[in-house]
């Protein structure tokens, strides 16, 4: 009798073994705002993705979706929050139009450099306010920031720019608060996904352009088109990008996911500022 009972106990556990296991996996479905081809933009977050995979023993993955392939890049985050897609990664600032705020959490104008960004965040009351703020918005999203760069260019211009007057009349991309400096001084500023960049700059919607750092402008080629650089940019000292994920995933998932998916993240930040220094100065 003890032996038929050990045997019963034994197929119990082996029957509900892989329901159990099963409900633990999670496959985080991730459209990104920055090709994984620009390095200190998109190149952190198949990192990230790899240490998911990795400290998780494969119950906790990511696939990553290049921008556009499966959302739009400023649609991400309504789609998490809506749970069409379950998370993405991109930076607040594209969400100025929604959240008055959240330049606020990607660049500052003449702000903080990247470890005082950090120090903020991590230790300064910041990733409290930086949720509360999405939660305030009504969005149904778990945040947290998994990538930081260092100092922009100041933007790419077709002619010199000596003087502010310089400035006015000109058609624009420019990113975040900045764009609001800009238009202080006359210009027509937008914003623009990456890679609708070079095709707007070559049909003439626009005039000149900022992005990102002249490393990663230059696999854009903006150069060929737009001769003038000035750099460091004022407008982003440093630039936080994000990891959101919808709500009720983040509530549905283990408390080891969480833990795992909360570190790759705070790994990534130091890993991908020392990235940016890198090719900054290469």
């Amino acid at each position: 009798m003890k032996n038929v009972l050990t045997s019963l106990a034994v197929a119990a556990a082996v029957l509900t073994a892989p329901a159990a296991h099963a409900a633990d996996k999670l496959l985080l479905k991730t459209p990104i705002a920055f090709s994984t081809a620009l390095p200190g933009l998109g190149s952190p977050i198949p990192r990230v993705a790899e240490q998911l995979d990795l400290m998780s023993g494969g119950t906790l993955k990511m696939k990553i979706y290049e921008p556009g392939k499966l959302v739009p890049p400023f649609e991400i985050l309504d789609a998490v929050s809506t749970g069409k897609i379950n998370s993405g990664y991109t930076t607040a600032g594209y969400w100025a139009g929604k959240i008055p705020a959240a330049p606020l959490f990607s660049a500052v104008p003449f702000g903080p450099e990247a470890g005082e960004y950090m120090a903020w965040l991590y230790y300064g009351n910041g990733m409290t306010l930086y949720q509360e703020m999405y939660d305030q918005a009504g969005y149904n999203v778990k945040v947290m920031p998994c990538a930081i760069i260092a100092p922009e260019t100041s933007g790419w211009f077709a002619k010199e720019i000596n003087t502010p007057a310089d400035l006015e009349g000109l058609k624009m991309r420019f990113f975040g608060l900045g764009g609001k400096v800009m238009q202080k001084l006359g210009v027509a500023t937008s914003l623009l996904p990456g890679g609708e960049i070079f095709p707007a700059l070559e049909k003439g919607a626009i005039d000149a352009t900022e992005f990102s750092m002249p490393a990663i402008d230059a696999r854009l080629g903006f150069h060929k088109l737009v001769k003038y650089n000035y750099f460091p940019g004022w407008h982003q000292q440093a630039t936080v990008f994000e990891l959101m994920i919808n709500k009720d995933v983040w509530n549905d998932a283990s408390e080891q996911h969480k833990a795992i998916i909360e570190n790759a993240c705070k790994a990534s930040m130091a890993d991908s500022f020392a990235e940016g220094e890198a090719i900054q100065h290469a």
